[in-house]
């Protein structure tokens, strides 16, 4: 992988959730391109160490940890293993998230058929589970708020300390089928303004990128049948998208790499910046 720039990240640590990722994967191998070292952090410790290796092999400087980032006690036991391994914290992306079929609608809109009795193939709005949306919820907000009150204690009064929250273009222009992922990436957006304010005074800034689409491991069956082939879905996403595609992971690390460099963004704080082909420029006509 080709990073657009390099910045100094020499003697910094980074803690990427998510990282055994497609989209953060990217992230970890970037930052340990910069020489930091980078404590990748998955539910899956096959996962975070597959990373790892493969920035140790190049000579990059990265453990992989197993952590769920619903759980206060894992977080901790995480955090313990980076200060054992690394000696701080300085910079945190959370990339952890995702979304849960029990809160999606089959359908795009609600049409008067489908309130019908005896329909049973599909989900509308009224039949969405409510566990399904708890648990998007959690994934996603107390999946952000959880890491960042772990790690972020630790990176108070560090220079050039940083975290880096992952929103999406939903939180700006919510997408039908998954109300649940779109609102609570918008959570994901207003937290990190309140997170940027709130930690002003000890010096961490906050910041979120909001991707727009890029194929993951999360969302490819959404995207693509079987055969490969685009599904209706992706066609409707790329019209909307002016510059015709999908997004490649390294089209985010130019981003990723300015909001951690002080020198560059140093007096950016408590911004979503989009990375979404035009996607949020575009009305559509």
């Amino acid at each position: 992988m080709s990073i657009p720039f390099r910045i100094d990240l020499s003697g910094k640590t980074a803690v990427v959730t998510g990282g055994g990722g497609v989209l953060c994967s990217s992230f970890c191998t970037a930052l340990a391109e910069c020489g930091a070292n980078v404590a990748v952090l998955d539910l899956k410790k096959e996962n975070a160490d597959a990373v790892a290796d493969r920035i140790t092999a190049v000579g990059g400087n990265a453990i992989g940890i197993s952590a769920n980032v619903l759980s206060r006690d894992s977080l901790i036991e995480a955090r313990r293993e980076v200060l054992q391994a690394f000696g701080g914290v300085d910079i945190l992306i959370n990339g952890a998230g995702g979304n849960n079929p029990k809160a999606q609608t089959t359908k795009e809109y609600l049409f008067p058929e489908d309130l019908e009795n005896g329909i049973k193939d599909i989900t509308t709005f009224f039949d969405l589970d409510p566990s399904g949306v708890e648990f998007v919820f959690n994934l996603n907000f107390l999946g952000t708020l959880l890491p960042t009150q772990v790690f972020a204690s630790e990176m108070c009064g560090r220079e050039g300390a940083t975290v880096i929250n992952i929103s999406s273009m939903n939180s700006f222009r919510p997408l039908t089928k998954i109300p649940a992922y779109s609102a609570a990436k918008s959570a994901i957006s207003n937290f990190t303004m309140w997170l940027a304010v709130h930690f002003s005074k000890v010096n961490i800034r906050v910041n979120a990128i909001a991707p727009g689409f890029f194929v993951t491991a999360q969302n490819k069956a959404l995207l693509f049948d079987n055969d490969g082939n685009p599904t209706a879905r992706t066609g409707k996403i790329l019209a909307a998208t002016p510059m015709n595609r999908f997004g490649e992971p390294e089209e985010l690390l130019g981003t990723l790499l300015y909001l951690c460099d002080s020198r560059s963004s140093g007096f950016v704080n408590g911004i979503i910046i989009p990375v979404d082909g035009g996607f949020s420029a575009y009305s559509g006509v």
